[in-house]
């Protein structure tokens, strides 16, 4: 099970902490193996050592995203000596005046540089995490150039999502559809652009009974106020941990089992769909659409960018008189 756990809202308080390691604990005895911590900015917390000292004594697999302005040579040190599995460290462009704008920190870009290297000399894994949006389309290839040079992996993200309370005024920041065919055409970023997050099929099994997702089949996230949703990106409550155990939670949740219930074959429209198979359709994004069981708009125009093939949403939407995915988002942007 892949868990994401965000701490910063929480106060670092005694008390604060104990609900914390009680809550970890529980991770560890429903069989929780992998653990990302992420923020806001982790690094915030007084505790943010004893949390992860704590949670290795467990034995998880630790990995922390950060966007490392607070790592100097003592704290890469710690991590090290910690042994966190992975560190992911945003980066939005190599130019310090486009980075630093969009952080809103002067300086920091140079000062997430200087955390990879101090990382990286105490031999740790970095990975750094470029955002694709419209401010800073152009320079994903300088990016990429800084992390070979700087000896980290590189990732590009082209998905901006709403807030988890449903504010939508962000997909402002997404590049145009002419834009994003770019992204899926470049030769350079062929296998790095996206995880697709649902499980392969088993050997022979029907594409129509996959699992559309891995938010609550395997991974969840928590809140920084206990609440538990199936994924970071699909904010459908399932339960609080400062109410109920994370047990309880996890088996018998009423909103889990709903979304373990669906397969492919559930989708109204997607099941009817050319990509049914190979989209990154992601639930959490339909959910905040509407309807959990229909489409993301934002998958359905990256598949039509990569493959120039209209989805079944696209399709529909045009035979039905409205806009498609591709309209709609460039007219947001």
């Amino acid at each position: 099970m892949n868990l994401q756990r965000i701490l910063e809202d929480f106060d670092a308080t005694p008390g604060a902490r104990k609900q914390i390691k009680d809550i970890l604990d529980q991770l560890s005895d429903a069989g929780v193996f992998f653990l990302t911590l992420s923020g806001g900015e982790v690094l915030m917390r007084r505790d943010f050592f004893e949390i992860v000292g704590h949670a290795r004594r467990l034995l998880f697999n630790v990995k922390v995203k950060t966007n490392g302005a607070m790592i100097r040579e003592a704290e890469a040190k710690r991590i090290r000596e910690l042994s966190v599995e992975q560190v992911q460290i945003s980066v939005y462009s190599h130019r310090p005046e486009i980075h630093d704008a969009i952080t809103k920190l002067p300086g920091s870009l140079k000062r997430t540089v200087e955390a990879i290297r101090f990382l990286k000399s105490q031999g740790l894994k970095v990975v750094i995490a470029n955002v694709l949006m419209a401010s800073n389309f152009f320079d994903n290839a300088g990016v990429m150039a800084l992390a070979k040079e700087l000896g980290v992996s590189y990732t590009l993200d082209p998905t901006i999502t709403p807030k988890m309370d449903g504010d939508t005024s962000i997909l402002a920041l997404r590049i145009l559809g002419s834009e994003l065919k770019q992204v899926f055409r470049s030769e350079e970023l062929v296998g790095d652009v996206e995880v697709f997050c649902a499980p392969p099929p088993a050997p022979g099994e029907d594409i129509m009974d996959g699992l559309p997702c891995s938010a609550g089949h395997t991974a969840c996230y928590i809140s920084p106020y206990g609440d538990v949703f199936p994924c970071v990106q699909f904010p459908l409550p399932s339960g609080n941990l400062r109410r109920q155990t994370f047990a309880d939670i996890w088996q018998n949740s009423s909103q889990l089992k709903e979304v373990r219930s669906i397969r492919a074959r559930d989708l109204p429209t997607c099941s009817t769909c050319a990509h049914v198979g190979t989209c990154t359709r992601c639930p959490g994004l339909a959910y905040m659409e509407g309807n959990m069981r229909g489409p993301s708009t934002a998958d359905c125009e990256k598949s039509f960018q990569r493959t120039g093939i209209s989805s079944a949403n696209m399709l529909s939407r045009v035979r039905g008189g409205s806009a498609g995915p591709l309209i709609q988002i460039q007219a947001a942007v």
